[in-house]
């Protein structure tokens, strides 16, 4: 006899990852693809893994982690800067091409929900978590809820402005934390930096041979581990700009515990302590007040699909 499953979809801006999770938060199976540009596109991504996974598993409802606004009811998205959804019944129109019911999440509430459920924020009363992936998400838990403001949007940390009139980014405005603070902001210093310093890094001037969309934010972090000198000081930039955020997010939530989580996450031992350094001296009331405890996500990159799947299982 199967068990009963449900089945989680993280879908960020570069792909679409679907999950089958049992009741303990663990992965069975999974699915994944490029996130298309069009709405019907991306849809039928969707459809198609999950269909894949529902094929294999005896699968009872779907939960949607979406990098983007999710409506209070969790039915739409109103937006999402990296997709191509705007105002659209996306998980009543999945649940009719599935047969199955599904309900929506913000991409970080999903992940910090599994986090405190499963991962590395389990007991903490206010957890933040930061999901630093393609852009950043933010998802904050108070009492154990999550919590999505009056109109679920909240807290969107990514797009705090940090560099009045600075990199412009996909959600309209500039100076945006995630054009600093993420895999894609990564492969942008990496090019600016080799504009500035000619020579000086061997292996991504091979990478860019006269096209700088060649860098990629995992190629950077891949030459710092290899001891290349300016994807290391790429890196930095990224360290020190996540600190400088997450100083400004302490300012507000005051949470007990930060964690960090998404792919950049995968490579938290070259930046995550000269951020916390960071933080430390650029929050208010350095040296006089508790600090949050910062920590990767235990779930890895699969937070996000395991806290949709679990959601989804617990609504049914």
């Amino acid at each position: 006899m199967r068990v009963e499953t449900t089945i989680g979809v993280d879908i960020g801006g570069t792909s679409v990852r679907a999950g089958v999770v049992d009741r303990y938060g663990t992965v069975l199976d999974t699915a994944r693809a490029p996130t298309p540009t069009g709405e019907a596109a991306l849809e039928e991504a969707i459809a198609t893994a999950v269909g894949t996974l529902a094929a294999r598993h005896r699968v009872s409802a779907v939960g949607l982690a979406v990098a983007g606004f999710v409506a209070t009811d969790r039915r739409s998205v109103m937006f999402a800067p990296h997709l191509a959804w705007r105002e659209t019944p996306v998980a009543d129109r999945i649940s009719e091409r599935l047969g199955l019911p599904v309900v929506l999440e913000h991409d970080a509430n999903a992940a910090v929900f599994a986090e405190h459920r499963f991962g590395a924020a389990r007991g903490a009363g206010v957890a933040l978590l930061v999901a630093i992936g393609t852009g950043i998400g933010g998802g904050l838990l108070l009492d154990g809820k999550v919590f999505r403001g009056a109109y679920g949007v909240a807290p969107e940390l990514g797009h705090l402005s940090l560099v009045p009139g600075g990199r412009p980014c996909p959600c309209g405005k500039n100076g945006c934390w995630e054009r600093y603070c993420s895999g894609t902001a990564l492969a942008t210093t990496a090019v600016e930096l080799l504009a500035r310093h000619p020579g000086r890094s061997t292996v991504l001037d091979r990478e860019v041979a006269g096209d700088k969309r060649a860098v990629t934010g995992r190629k950077v972090a891949a030459a710092a581990k290899d001891g290349d000198p300016l994807a290391q000081l790429a890196m930095g930039e990224l360290a020190t700009w996540l600190g400088e955020g997450l100083a400004l997010a302490a300012d507000i939530y005051d949470p007990e515990i930060v964690v960090i989580a998404g792919g950049v996450s995968e490579s938290a031992t070259l930046f995550l302590d000269d951020a916390r350094e960071h933080y430390k001296k650029r929050i208010t009331g350095a040296g006089y007040r508790p600090l949050a405890r910062i920590r990767t996500a235990q779930l890895g990159d699969d937070a996000a699909l395991v806290g949709a799947a679990t959601l989804a299982a617990d609504q049914r």
